[in-house]
């Protein structure tokens, strides 16, 4: 057996934590292919995940022993939904934070460095004016 028993269940703690189950993947065993001879070429040792409510799909040929890329490729594919949904967390965490700072009452500064940059605006605008010669 290519991995430790450690190993697997701390995969399956981390399945648990992110809420996936077995009954959630699909599994095929494809012909892998590039270095490693007979073997390769020989055996299914190509494993692909996909995952079915979210439909993420890893592939894993990295080693020669299938076992270990069905390790790797639950690995793999534990690290793309951990990502995923971290970030529409965090996407959701930002958009409310915008909001909160859009709504929130300006401070007395804030309100004087925007009168301060319309007055300068203004006085730019002004210079613009059409020049009048005077003879």
């Amino acid at each position: 057996m290519p991995v430790s028993t450690e190993k697997e269940k701390a995969l399956a703690a981390r399945m648990q934590k992110l809420g996936v189950s077995e009954n959630d993947l699909e599994e095929s065993f494809i012909r892998s292919s590039g270095p490693g001879g007979q073997k390769v070429n020989k055996s299914s040792t190509c494993v692909q995940l996909v995952h079915i409510p979210t439909g993420l799909s890893v592939k894993c040929q990295r080693e020669r022993s299938q076992t270990l890329n069905r390790y790797l490729a639950r690995r793999l594919l534990l690290d793309k939904i951990e990502s995923q949904q971290k970030g529409f967390i965090a996407a959701k965490k930002e958009k409310i934070e915008k909001l909160r700072r859009q709504k929130r009452k300006r401070s007395k500064r804030a309100k004087e460095k925007i009168l301060v940059a319309k007055h300068q605006q203004a006085r730019k605008k002004e210079l613009r004016g059409k020049v009048v010669l005077e003879d």
